[in-house]
């Protein structure tokens, strides 16, 4: 995982659903996303500790049921962009949702961080992943239109600061 960083594009999707600082990070790699906290989550600040992890989105929806057989990805649940992941609890009481933040087939969920909620601060990009997002081949091109570049990324957060100070 140590050579993740090298072959991954960074994209940034900030202020999801007008939720400020509610920022996420999609790491590209030829036509596969992976789904990560970004670095200004509420999440990954000091002094909060993860609770919980819930995939279960709704009665009839869990991306734990997400199984994806063959070469064609038969079974993967299809995501929007604004496609709930997981829930996340923290222990001040705080609940967030993470969203897809691109379209395409969920791939996978990492079941690691149900065991072992630290890895999603402590190693957000590798280990701490949330999932893994397969775009429509046709739309791995126009999937980061919406988001941000890291520069970007940097320049908002730059105005975050200023306008707090």
């Amino acid at each position: 995982a140590a050579g993740a960083e090298r072959y991954f594009t960074r994209w940034y999707k900030a202020d999801v659903k007008g939720r400020p600082c509610e920022d996420f990070c999609v790491l590209q790699h030829s036509n596969i996303c992976v789904i990560t906290l970004a670095e200004a989550h509420p999440l990954l600040q000091s002094g909060k500790t993860i609770k919980s992890i819930n995939y279960q989105i709704s009665a009839n929806c869990s991306r734990l049921q997400n199984k994806v057989s063959g070469k064609s990805k038969r079974g993967a649940q299809f995501l929007t962009e604004l496609a709930p992941l997981c829930r996340i609890s923290s222990s001040d009481g705080e609940e967030y949702t993470i969203y897809s933040c691109i379209r395409g087939r969920l791939i996978e969920v990492n079941e690691n961080i149900l065991s072992n909620p630290a890895l999603l601060q402590e190693k957000p990009s590798t280990e701490g992943y949330i999932a893994v997002v397969l775009p429509k081949f046709e739309e791995s091109k126009s999937i980061t239109q919406g988001l941000l570049t890291q520069k970007e990324y940097e320049e908002v957060l730059l105005k975050r600061r200023n306008s707090s100070s």
